[in-house]
């Protein structure tokens, strides 16, 4: 598993034994041939600097595929595709991809949507729509959208990760994870330190739903997705993409299949269901235009009031947080660096988004003072995973970085 943090197949289920999915994949590493150049949509754009960077990046940390767009001002300076989807299918920048927590970006616009409206504040606690929760006479909204709650985060616990291991495509019910959540005591009083939870934005989806009188995919495509022109950003409790599909490979569960350290070894994680991640009703699918028209409109506010943008994207929370037993590893100081605001973070000028799951890392980013967008989606060979399967650190958001300092070096993203 990974974590959502800064550091067209069929979806049949897999069968068999571990050494036929062994064999399966080995025969499919034999046949990956020299990867052809992507048949440009219509409306790409080529840039011979992103061309150097991305195949660097390519070549020296086994990605599979990179689609990149960057905008400046409305204007494409880039939009690319590079590698393969599928061995001798090259990838394009039409294709679907899943947007695990970017997302929280839009849960985080519609929350700030109610404030605006004066249906809640902030401050609110939780008792008011979820008073069985431990600590909900404490626990606020802003907490649960900052990830100050200090509840645990449902996909830390061991009995759930097993679980999903062992069916990467069940859907996890609301229940279902609340319960593996809540196996554990809170991790720190709330408001007290800082620890990226899944589970504060699956609460907060739940009330959010309460509060709009609306299922949370209908609130969202209503309120936040239609006005922000996203025309390719669905959501789907199932393990369904449109088509065409970015298809993406992952070496997450090598242990649990048992497979030895020394054998070259993903599988196709493209249709494993991420519902697990995100709120009921975002679990959602994308395009590399979508995350752009993101990057703009959620960087620049342009849904909310001044006062809802500045609370949701200001770095209010840089010094705050600590490393502490209890919840490592997913406590630790803010910074100038990384900082959590409502939904996104904040890292030096830019405001971004960098979910990382299923074989997939995504960063969606704005730099709200040149007015430049750049939104990057990275897939994985074999040789980008280590001999537990984790993820090697070179993700979307290290050639974000990369890409940002060459578009804006005089604000070059902080590393």
């Amino acid at each position: 598993m990974t974590r959502d943090l800064f550091a067209d197949a069929s979806s049949r289920r897999l069968a068999g034994t571990s050494a036929a999915l062994l064999t399966v994949t080995l025969l499919a590493a034999a046949c990956t041939a020299e990867t052809p150049a992507a048949e440009p949509t219509p409306s790409d754009v080529p840039d011979a600097g992103v061309a150097q960077i991305v195949t660097a990046a390519m070549e020296h940390h086994q990605l599979r595929s990179v689609l990149v767009e960057v905008t400046k001002d409305g204007e494409t300076l880039s939009r690319q595709a590079f590698g393969e989807s599928m061995t001798g299918s090259p990838a394009t920048t039409d294709m679907h991809f899943r947007n695990g927590a970017v997302a929280f970006a839009y849960v985080g616009t519609l929350l700030m949507l109610y404030v605006d409206e004066g249906v809640v504040t902030l401050d609110d606690t939780i008792d008011r729509w979820e008073p069985a929760l431990p600590e909900a006479d404490v626990v606020t909204l802003r907490m649960l959208a900052n990830q100050t709650s200090g509840y645990p985060d449902f996909e830390t616990d061991a009995a759930w990760t097993a679980t999903f291991n062992a069916d990467p495509f069940h859907e996890f019910t609301y229940e279902e994870r609340l319960e593996a959540a809540l196996a554990r005591p809170v991790q720190f009083a709330p408001g007290t330190n800082w620890s990226y939870a899944h589970t504060n934005f699956m609460i907060l989806g739940e009330i959010l739903a309460e509060i709009g009188g609306a299922p949370l995919d209908t609130l969202l495509r209503e309120k936040v997705l239609e006005p922000m022109g996203l025309d390719d950003t669905t959501a789907s409790e199932g393990s369904a993409i449109p088509a065409p599909v970015l298809h993406t490979f992952s070496s997450e569960r090598r242990a649990a299949l048992g497979i030895p350290a020394d054998v070259p070894f993903t599988e196709e994680a493209t249709f494993w269901n991420t519902q697990w991640g995100t709120p009921m009703g975002a679990n959602q699918t994308t395009t590399i235009d979508d995350l752009t028209t993101t990057a703009i409109q959620v960087g620049s506010g342009a849904l909310l009031s001044s006062s809802s943008f500045g609370e949701m994207t200001d770095p209010l929370l840089i010094g705050f947080g600590e490393r502490e037993e209890a919840c490592a590893p997913s406590c630790f100081p803010q910074s100038v660096r990384y900082s959590y605001g409502l939904g996104v973070v904040r890292s030096g000028e830019w405001i971004l988004q960098n979910p990382s799951l299923s074989g997939l890392s995504a960063t969606t980013a704005y730099l709200p003072s040149e007015r430049i967008s750049i939104a990057v989606v990275v897939t994985f060979e074999p040789g980008a995973f280590d001999a537990s399967g984790n993820y090697q650190p070179y993700q979307s958001t290290q050639l974000f970085q990369e890409l940002g300092a060459h578009f804006a070096p005089d604000h070059a993203p902080p590393t």
